[in-house]
């Protein structure tokens, strides 16, 4: 019975907000969702010292985190300010570097959209717009223009407070033959890896925690 009870408190809720817009547009007016994830997807080319030809090499999966910051047009939409970071090894020992660790981050600007109905989870869709910022210890960084789209449910369990899940695509769009994370000594310069297309793509699933206010 108490079970029962925790369910339908969050859906009465959702139920609530859906048949009275004009009051849930006027109290909630901003939210915030700090997150955690996990980012697979990522991958560079780099040059063999020895025949001169391009080799993959990719991105380490793993952990993320970032923060989602959201200014409510109206009841079922608002406006987005997003950052997403995570820092992963690179495997460029042939490069006769040893392993590195690449940072990634994403600083978008753009929009979500929920897609409310009588249930418990809530549908959005997110489009965002912005840069990713690759850098790696010792090396030079680089800024490339990317964009981002993002789905998932949201789960409210009270007018303020809701569970966030999320899956992402960043895509960063990039020159052809580009050299990533260069670094200059004793008068030479190299870079660690180099683009040999034109994009380079990560998704992200993430678990967040929304205060809305």
């Amino acid at each position: 019975m108490r079970s029962t009870r925790y369910l339908l408190l969050p859906l009465a809720l959702v139920a609530l907000l859906a048949g009275a817009p004009a009051a849930y547009a006027d109290r909630v007016r901003a939210e915030i969702t700090p997150f955690g994830g996990y980012r697979f997807g990522g991958d560079f080319d780099y040059v063999d010292p020895d025949t001169e030809e391009l080799k993959g090499s990719d991105l380490d999966s793993g952990g993320s985190w970032g923060i989602d910051l959201g200014l409510y047009r109206d009841q079922t939409s608002f406006y987005e300010l997003l950052y997403s970071t995570q820092e992963a090894g690179l495997d460029a020992n042939e490069f006769g570097l040893g392993d590195v660790d690449v940072t990634t981050q994403y600083y978008h600007v753009g929009g979500t959209i929920f897609f409310p109905n009588q249930q418990w989870l809530v549908p959005f869709l997110s489009f965002t717009i912005g840069a990713t910022d690759f850098s790696a210890d010792g090396f030079d960084s680089e800024t490339k223009f990317s964009t981002s789209l993002g789905t998932g449910l949201r789960l409210p369990f009270t007018d303020n407070f809701g569970v966030t899940l999320g899956l992402r695509g960043y895509l960063t769009f990039v020159d052809s033959d580009t050299n990533f994370f260069c670094a200059s000594g004793g008068g030479e310069g190299a870079c660690l890896v180099q683009s040999s297309g034109s994009t380079f793509f990560q998704g992200e699933a993430t678990l967040g925690l929304t205060l809305r206010f």
